[in-house]
């Protein structure tokens, strides 16, 4: 699979650390940049059939449509497209008017990611995001419209400025628009945000962990009932509309990562990450020059991902692979390290897999981390 990032933005969210920038003075030497890192590092990719291909970002629906075109065009030149691959592209619900639909469709994008965050007002403000409460709703109609329907929702629970009543109203309006895949993550202060500033000057109060968890497990019940898969902790979707990108990163597959911060991986013990610095990531291309780090994971790095990875999942963790992984020694302290949490339930074996209960996913970095090697 491949991931393509594009660093621009209309504006800052507050809660936002990812890379971008809000000039697009860039964007014509960015373009060229990204398309000149498929010639020096398609090779990368051992596997030559592509699922997925997914535009995220930043803002990639900030792009024009023959703009993402082109990106896919190049990519199209290296590699196999499957016949029901998915092409998904983040967007902004104010992004998506009719135009653009019917031409992001006509060039191929067959999935949406939309950022919708709350369909309430004042939830949409302390966000700083650049739409409005009815564009949200309105974007997503306008989508199905466009026979659009392979659509996400991302939704953001537990802000300072939500109550229970208002995030059960979100959930209630994903049914009513019969949207079949939710990505739903509680709000958290990254440092150096717009947010951590405010909260330091105690302009607005920290979100509150307790609302937080029960705002999660509301969620996971509602979406269960109303016909989703709770198939990872962040993630929900009907059957046959689970993300095959984000499942390709749970499996531990190889993916190629293209464009200034995108991230690699070979599938084995090979990680690598382009520069997060506009400038830097288009000088280097320049100059055919990848700007990029590596890093060769050792044992104990893959053992700990491949716990992180699989324990917040549905599926859990493969306990055969697991197994055939690593050191009888590795193993042996593995098996002790679980005991005792399968006793207290919070870790249970089910299909020679190893599962966190659904009761108690909040925590589920917590209880992985427990099992670490260092």
């Amino acid at each position: 699979m491949i991931y393509i990032h594009i660093p621009f933005c209309k504006q800052k969210c507050s809660y936002c650390n990812f890379h971008f920038s809000t000039s697009l003075k860039l964007k014509e030497d960015m373009l060229s940049s990204i398309i000149k890192e498929f010639s020096l590092r398609h090779q990368e990719l051992e596997n030559k059939k592509i699922d997925s291909l997914y535009f995220g970002g930043g803002t990639p629906s900030i792009l024009e449509a023959k703009e993402i075109g082109k990106i896919i065009d190049e990519a199209n030149r290296y590699f196999e497209f499957n016949p029901d691959m998915e092409l998904t592209l983040e967007a902004n619900p104010d992004d998506l008017n009719a135009s653009f639909l019917k031409e992001i469709k006509n060039i191929g994008i067959n999935r949406l990611s939309i950022g919708t965050q709350s369909f309430f007002e004042d939830d949409l403000k302390l966000m700083n995001r650049a739409h409005t409460a009815s564009e949200a709703e309105s974007s997503i109609k306008r989508a199905q419209d466009f026979g659009l329907e392979n659509i996400s929702v991302d939704l953001i629970y537990g802000s300072p400025t939500s109550t229970m009543e208002q995030w059960k109203q979100n959930l209630a309006k994903i049914i009513e628009l019969q949207v079949p895949h939710v990505s739903s993550y509680a709000l958290t202060i990254e440092s150096k945000t717009i947010l951590d500033n405010w909260i330091n000057q105690q302009k607005i109060k920290s979100p509150d962990e307790a609302f937080q968890n029960d705002a999660f497990f509301y969620m996971s019940e509602f979406l269960k009932e109303n016909g989703f898969d709770h198939y990872e902790i962040s993630n929900f979707g009907k059957p046959n509309f689970h993300s095959k990108h984000n499942s390709s990163y749970w499996e531990y597959k190889e993916y190629l990562g293209i464009g200034p911060s995108a991230h690699s991986y070979d599938g084995k013990n090979l990680r690598s990450w382009n520069v997060a610095n506009n400038t830097k990531y288009i000088k280097s291309l320049s100059e055919n020059q990848l700007p990029i780090e590596r890093e060769e994971l050792n044992e104990n790095d893959r053992y700990n991902e491949m716990l992180m990875i699989g324990l917040r999942t549905q599926k859990g963790v493969d306990l055969m692979r697991f197994k055939n992984s690593f050191s009888s020694e590795m193993i042996s302290a593995f098996e002790n390290s679980i005991q005792q949490k399968i006793k207290d339930g919070i870790l249970k074996i089910e299909n020679n897999r190893l599962i966190i209960p659904e009761q108690h996913w909040f925590m589920a970095d917590g209880i992985a981390a427990d099992l670490f090697l260092v």
